[in-house]
């Protein structure tokens, strides 16, 4: 069977958490998380949960854990924390949890900043994606323009597929 066949075997509507990370934004101030709410709701999909947390270790697990002990989530979409300056410890936390990384999603992102966004600063990103209790991570940095990059080429055309790979073996 082919991905183009299992997208059409992929569910329809699926139910996300969103988290941003960051010291500053609260939710009026947060453009990159509101635009992930913005697209979700209209591509069909759900958000069941939507939280602000410091860029802290302890704040950010405590997310994640939330949302996948949470039966109704089938996928997290973390933005922010994902560079490289001493306070961005969201890449930390999520290779700590994750049982099943999906290396493709941060070298595509990678990839794609490179050519359509950002040139060579495109390597100062560790978006990253992986599976954690049968829920699907995506974490990709905090930047508008990241997250429409994130969003609009891996992630959405991708979403209810990946759900549909996790639950097949359940």
């Amino acid at each position: 069977m082919g991905a183009e066949e299992h997208k059409r075997e992929a569910p329809k509507h699926v139910n996300t958490m969103i988290i941003t990370v960051s010291d500053t934004r609260i939710e009026q101030t947060d453009k990159s998380g509101n635009w992930i709410k913005e697209e979700l709701q209209q591509a069909g999909h759900s958000i069941v949960e939507y939280t602000i947390v410091k860029d802290e270790a302890t704040l950010i697990e405590e997310a994640i854990r939330t949302g996948t002990f949470d039966q109704r989530i089938d996928v997290i979409l973390i933005n922010g924390g994902t560079g490289i300056a001493k306070r961005d410890v969201t890449v930390e936390v999520v290779k700590e949890l994750i049982s099943k990384e999906i290396p493709g999603f941060g070298e595509l992102f990678r990839m794609l900043s490179y050519t359509e966004d950002i040139g060579s600063a495109a390597l100062l990103s560790r978006a990253i994606a992986g599976v954690y209790e049968n829920t699907a991570i995506f974490s990709m940095p905090g930047s508008t323009g990241a997250v429409k990059l994130a969003m609009n080429k891996l992630i959405l055309p991708e979403i209810s597929h990946v759900v549909r790979e996790i639950r097949k073996d359940l």
